[in-house]
């Protein structure tokens, strides 16, 4: 399973049309992509800052994605979210949900 970590800071009182347009838009259009699994969002207390982490199949679907879909949805958030979202990507060693551990080194 492969990751994608996107941190972004929203605009002031951002937070409900935020999830709305997540709710209405965003995760729609995630679960069309090939090899999407989950889609998990944080949202600080204070309504600041937001991470989306969002859950793949393999590498290879997320680089698809991010080839494709992922421009129109930073387009949908550009109106709640200020500056440019900061992706990060990453293998996921283990995950209680989705039943993964990490391989049991000898």
């Amino acid at each position: 399973m492969f990751a994608r970590k996107v941190s972004m800071k929203l605009k002031p009182n951002a937070v409900a049309e935020f999830t709305q347009s997540l709710e209405k838009d965003v995760i729609p259009m995630l679960r069309r992509q090939k090899g999407f699994q989950d889609e998990i969002t944080f949202v600080v207390p204070d309504g600041t800052n937001v991470v989306a982490i969002s859950l793949w199949d393999k590498a290879e679907s997320a680089e698809a994605y991010k080839n494709s879909a992922y421009s129109e949805v930073t387009k949908i958030l550009s109106k709640v979210v200020e500056g440019t979202p900061s992706v990060e990507t990453f293998d996921v060693a283990n995950s209680t949900f989705h039943k993964i551990s990490a391989p049991v080194l000898a």
